[in-house]
């Protein structure tokens, strides 16, 4: 493709070199350069790319996009080559819309969906994957855990890729005859303008509750970077919102997107209710007709609800919706069951936030009644410390009994988190917990001191198969330690 096409509409100016010039890639890691690339240097929160545009020059890059003219001209001139040079007014907003047009726009050519919001996203995009492939939709995936052309899946890196990845898995969907595409959209992801130059054709925001604060500084921040989602919104798509949350409303605000509304407890564009659950599922209604499901928890009611008002709002039959969505599974390491002696349940879950703990332990308590409820969670490092304390303030509240643990502490110590956690509790928490730093050696004394019928809940990990200590990533699957547990158990 020639230079001209790729920077068209990317807020930049060829200021020297041949704008007719068959550009081969594009690249903003000077290690992925190879000839024929246009290399874009991007200011990182640790690195400046335009100190590596010499290094780019000498692996073959034929074209330089720059803020930074002083240092890109110096790093050119280092480099002792002529090279096109295109200066931007913003390289993190040119690298996105110079990705979509490298590979010819994919987003216009299938449906793409997009949810925003704090708890709820990798669930609510992976049923939608699965709802629409179970109605004979071909459909890609972008998620937390796995991003998916059809159903070929690749592990995922982080929530919302960037740019040039999400356009390339984009434009292999199109190619492989995708005509959906469901994607989680974080709010640093459009802070960091990884979507721009994508085009929506729904937008859901789930809900907002406290994270990510380590990044954003201010809760006023962070739902300032949810709502940029739905203010770029085109007028031909959805905007699709939870009135239950507070800033539901808020997210239709300023948007050019058609509004919808859903919710379990107002009237709303569509609606819900949980009659009955279980450990072995739930019945709704929503919009009046009843519903199994396989999910449990209000939260999950919420799930249901949101893929149910996207598809019904994209077109579907809605009673085919429903009879689809009655064969769904969860999403891995969410409220995900294993049964094992004496009884137990033991409840894996992604829960890392305090209203994602909140939830799955009101869930859990509702359903276990009298029966005893244990809570095993710990919080990341190097992430926000205001939220521990809450969580061991929600822990000692809803669960019997309490065990502080390990969860990916990287650079920190354990024991200075688990003190966060442990400062949210009154004396009568502390009395009922225990605080174990080797999350394996607190999973077995979770099942050691359960009684006969007893829940544990393992909050935190949920679908990851790693732990992250001192900034050594290790293999570490909370499943087959329970099931391994089990097993002995039964001998």
């Amino acid at each position: 493709m020639i230079l001209d096409r790729i920077i068209r509409d990317s807020g930049s100016i060829l200021v020297k070199g041949d704008g007719k010039m068959e550009i081969t890639a594009i690249c903003n890691d000077s290690r992925k350069v190879t000839p024929g690339s246009v290399f874009i240097a991007v200011k990182g929160y640790s690195s400046d790319g335009h100190e590596y545009i010499s290094t780019a020059i000498g692996k073959g890059a034929c074209a330089i996009v720059y803020e930074d003219q002083e240092s890109a001209e110096r790093q050119v001139a280092a480099a002792g080559k002529e090279v096109a040079m295109i200066k931007a007014e913003s390289s993190r907003h040119a690298l996105a819309i110079m990705a979509a047009n490298f590979y010819d726009n994919p987003s216009e050519k299938l449906t793409l969906v997009g949810i925003t919001g704090t708890n709820g996203k990798t669930t609510t995009v992976t049923l939608l994957h699965r709802l629409f492939t179970a109605m004979g939709y071909s459909c890609g995936l972008l998620s937390t855990i796995a991003n998916y052309v059809g159903t070929k899946g690749t592990e995922a890196v982080n929530t919302t890729s960037d740019p040039l990845t999400i356009n390339s898995l984009l434009s292999e969907m199109v190619d492989a005859g995708c005509g959906y595409c469901f994607m989680e959209v974080s709010s640093i992801g459009v802070e960091q303008e990884r979507i721009a130059g994508l085009r929506f054709k729904a937008g859901i925001f789930s809900n907002l509750t406290h994270d990510h604060l380590d990044y954003h500084k201010t809760f006023a921040e962070y739902l300032r970077c949810k709502k940029m989602f739905f203010d770029t919104l085109p007028a031909d798509a959805a905007a699709i919102t939870n009135i239950d949350d507070r800033n539901g409303l808020v997210m239709l605000q300023n948007t050019k997107a058609r509004a919808v509304t859903y919710s379990l407890r107002s009237i709303a564009d569509h609606t819900c209710r949980v009659l009955e659950q279980s450990f072995e599922g739930m019945l709704l209604r929503i919009d009046g007709t009843e519903a199994w499901s396989a999910l449990i928890g209000n939260h999950n009611a919420y799930n249901l609800l949101a893929i149910y008002t996207t598809a019904v709002e994209l077109g579907a039959d809605p009673e085919e919706v429903l009879v689809a969505m009655s064969a769904l599974k969860p999403a891995p390491g969410r409220l995900e069951n294993i049964r094992g002696p004496k009884d137990i349940s033991v409840v894996i879950d992604y829960a890392h936030t305090p209203d994602a703990l909140e939830n799955v332990l009101k869930t859990l308590r509702e359903i276990a009644r009298d029966r005893e409820l244990i809570c095993l969670f710990g919080c990341g490092g190097d992430r926000d410390r205001t939220k521990r304390p809450e969580m061991g303030a929600i822990a000692q509240k809803l669960a019997d009994r309490i065990i502080v643990t390990s969860d990916n502490s990287r650079t920190e110590k354990t024991s200075d988190i688990m003190a966060d956690i442990k400062a949210g509790m009154d004396l009568n928490g502390r009395s009922r917990s225990l605080f174990i730093e080797d999350r394996e050696e607190a999973i077995r004394t979770a099942v050691m001191i359960a009684g006969p019928g007893a829940t544990i809940l393992l909050a935190g990990k949920g679908h990851e198969t790693y732990q992250i200590t001192g900034g050594e990533k290790k293999h570490f699957d909370e499943k087959e330690i329970v099931e391994e547990i089990f097993r002995t158990m039964e001998k």
